[in-house]
């Protein structure tokens, strides 16, 4: 009686163990990535009355099996169903994860690494991902230094997602652009003095926008299989309006352009032209009776020209008019033309002195060589017939030359040439040090008939969408994906990859030990964590963002095995009373 009396002391302590069990399970029923328990009962100890003996077959007599009496119930275990998901709580929230497949996080504890389902983070006011409840650290991977489009799997570390550096996303310059759209024969725009306008966007090295106004106009003289357009640069603007086209330096490279109709140039009547010993001058007399005049000398190519101001006849020695642009404001009209800066552009065709039929030609820029014209008696009456003509027949364009198939309309090149880009250059020393040239694209451009309206724009970056440059860039927002990489957005438009949330996992999940807080360490029946985790993708698993995994207690499961647990415990405790009965009766005996 003894024996019953301890087996029911044990059978109720088992089932109050038990009731321990379930009842932790029935509390954690919210709790978050809490995953439930279940006690399992074994055999105590028995007590042998007699040993089994097996037949005789010399005596004829049969075996005999053991006589044995249990004494009572132990804990085999308690079993956690690890494996087994929680449902799915929507919270909205981009920072709680809920994880599937076997996998675990990785947190920090400021001295250990620990594994836990529960995947309500935040970012701290230091800017570190950690767990919403106790704040340790969410530990995974950092980009590779080298290629920070990469992550490079390593022993983990706490993943810092908003330091300094990735609050912002620097600039970038513009190296890239191009023009696209339709330049319609019969438009206004491409047929007027100021062309087409076209407005490109930019950024140089330091984030700061810029617009290049270009213009696109008709280029007469184009030659029979072709219509030719040119692209123009008109000014530079900062973002403010200011003209910064000196500063900056920009410029397109000059491009030769023969006009059809050549004309000899003469000069006007108020101009004379006469030899003055290693060059020539030509004198404009700006007063006639005062004998006013202005004297333009003509050297050779390494003395240049200079212009000298007499105030009358008297005057002998002059005072030398030191600003080029009005030297040049002389020269041009000398020639007829009222706009220096076109002059200057034009291209010339001297007729050297020869006697051969037709005259030798030879051509020149304007600009930089008028200069040398005086060698060979280039500007002076020759021998020919058409010797020492000054036939300005040409110009150069401060930009590129766009040739269209006159057949399809087709872009054909540029500048007579098969190339399809131009480049938009900059001074890149000084002030204009922040600037890069850009590479203009005009493949896409078509010359057909729009009812008469050109649609020609530019855009800054290539056609692949490479070199359009942008602004810095400040933090807009986060994401994380279902493999737990870990992205920034910014207001210009770039993303950053900032981390990889790593997980962990273990060739015996069950194995790992409770710690409280939601968290688990590793023991030696789980298998150990190398320091490095895995992909959480690796093994089937993903992250789902604005999710967690709730608790996988089974809440009707758990209050029948309450009811089983009641009624074990009931009968366990009888065993003790009907015991107590049964000694008391052998004790009545003696009375």
């Amino acid at each position: 009686m003894n024996r019953a009396m301890y087996s029911g002391v044990a059978g109720l302590r088992t089932h109050q163990t038990r009731m321990d069990v379930i009842g932790n399970n029935i509390a954690n029923v919210n709790t978050v990535g809490y995953k439930a328990q279940a006690a399992l009962f074994s055999e105590l100890l028995y007590q042998n009355s007699s040993s089994a003996s097996g037949p005789n077959a010399t005596t004829g007599i049969g075996g005999i099996n053991a006589k044995q009496i249990g004494l009572g119930v132990k804990m085999a275990s308690i079993s956690t169903n690890i494996t087994l998901p929680g449902s799915a709580e929507t919270t909205n929230n981009p920072f709680d994860l809920r994880i599937t497949g076997d996998s675990f996080f990785i947190v920090n504890n400021g001295r250990d690494n620990m594994f836990t389902r529960d995947g309500s983070f935040k970012v701290d006011a230091a800017g570190n991902l950690v767990m919403s409840s106790n704040g340790y650290m969410v530990m995974g991977w950092l980009p590779d230094p080298e290629n920070p489009n990469n992550i490079k799997p390593d022993t983990v570390s706490a993943l810092q997602i908003m330091n300094a550096a990735n609050m912002t996303y620097p600039p970038e310059a513009t190296t890239q652009a191009y023009v696209s759209g339709i330049v319609d024969a019969e438009s206004p725009e491409v047929n007027s003095p100021d062309g087409k306008l076209m407005n490109l966007n930019f950024y140089d090295a330091r984030g700061y926008s810029y617009t290049a106004k270009l213009a696109i106009k008709r280029v007469e003289g184009s030659d029979d299989t072709v219509n030719s357009y040119s692209c123009e640069l008109v000014k530079l603007l900062d973002s403010t309006g200011k003209d910064v086209t000196e500063i900056s330096g920009a410029k397109m490279t000059n491009t030769p352009v023969s006009l059809m109709d050549a004309e000899p140039s003469s000069l006007a009547a108020s101009y004379a032209l006469a030899e003055d010993g290693d060059g020539y001058t030509i004198t404009y007399t700006v007063d006639p009776v005062t004998g006013e005049r202005i004297v333009y000398t003509i050297k050779d190519g390494t003395n240049g020209i200079t212009a000298t101001k007499y105030a009358d006849t008297a005057d002998t020695t002059g005072t030398a008019i030191s600003d080029d642009d009005e030297v040049w404001e002389g020269l041009a009209a000398a020639f007829g033309y009222d706009d220096a800066d076109a002059f200057k552009m034009m291209r010339s065709t001297v007729v050297t002195d020869d006697t051969t039929t037709p005259p030798t030609e030879e051509t020149f820029d304007v600009a930089t060589q008028l200069a040398s014209l005086i060698e060979n008696n280039k500007m002076v009456a020759g021998v020919g017939a058409d010797a020492g003509k000054f036939i300005l027949n040409g110009k150069y364009v401060d930009g590129c030359v766009i040739d269209f198939d006159k057949d399809g309309g087709a872009f054909k090149g540029l500048g007579g040439t098969t190339a399809s880009t131009a480049v938009l250059q900059f001074g890149k020393t000084g002030d204009a040090a922040s600037f890069r040239d850009i590479t203009i694209d005009f493949s896409t451009l078509s010359n057909v008939g729009n009812e008469k309206v050109s649609t020609a724009s530019a855009t800054n970056g290539s056609l692949q969408n490479l070199g359009g440059g942008r602004m810095v860039g400040k933090m807009s927002g986060l994401s994380i994906q279902n493999d737990g990489k870990i992205y920034a957005a910014y207001d210009n438009g770039q993303t950053k990859l900032l981390g990889q949330i790593a997980a962990a996992s273990f060739a015996n999940p069950a194995g790992l030990q409770k710690e409280g807080d939601n968290l688990y360490i590793a023991t030696q029946n789980s298998g150990d964590f190398d320091g490095i985790g895995i992909d959480i993708t690796s093994d089937g698993g993903y992250m789902t963002p604005g999710e967690l995994e709730m608790s996988n207690v089974d809440l009707s499961g758990e209050l029948t095995g309450m009811i089983v647990t009641q009624r074990g415990f009931q009968a366990n405790s009888r065993i003790i009373t009907v015991s107590d009965t049964m000694l008391e009766e052998l004790i009545n005996l003696k009375r």
